[in-house]
């Protein structure tokens, strides 16, 4: 798995449609999994900064119990309404609980008051699904950790 930076030099272009496509809304859907082994649909939102990406949740959450005992991830950049879409994005990979108590001090500003869950997202692959052009056509272009990165049109 490879943090935010690391996804950035290896795919530069790809980097920047993830990140556009995730600062278009503050709003994301995330998906964990819950002990049985269901899948759990929560959401969240989430920051670029210092060369990662991060999401933070309030203690005893139950997507945050979700991911200190099962890191695995997925998080969807939300999406326009159909008449106006532009694209979707999506990462996958493990959410890292960060316990350093520096770390989650720098997050502490902004953040509502009292303890807060913090996690680094370790990537193991990132996907961009946009319109071609013409717009007849679907182009979804991937990264995948080990396998670099692939573009598909679909009509």
């Amino acid at each position: 798995m490879v943090g935010w930076e690391r996804f950035r030099e290896q795919a530069p272009e790809l980097a920047a449609a993830v990140r556009e496509r995730f600062d278009a809304h503050g709003h994301k859907t995330m998906a964990t999994i819950r002990a049985d082994g269901s899948p759990r649909i929560s959401g969240t939102e989430v920051q670029f900064r210092d060369g990662q990406l991060w999401l933070g949740g309030m203690p005893g959450s139950r997507k945050c119990l979700d991911l200190r005992r099962d890191g695995r991830v997925a998080i969807h950049s939300g999406s326009d309404d159909p008449d106006a879409w532009t694209g979707d994005a999506k990462i996958a990979g493990s959410a890292v609980e960060v316990t350093d108590e520096q770390v989650i001090a720098r997050f502490a500003d902004g953040a509502p008051p009292g303890p807060f869950h913090l996690f680094r997202i370790e990537l193991t692959e990132a996907v961009v699904v946009s319109l071609g052009r013409p717009a007849d056509h679907l182009v979804i272009e991937s990264w995948h950790e080990g396998r670099g990165t692939d573009r598909v049109e679909r009509s």
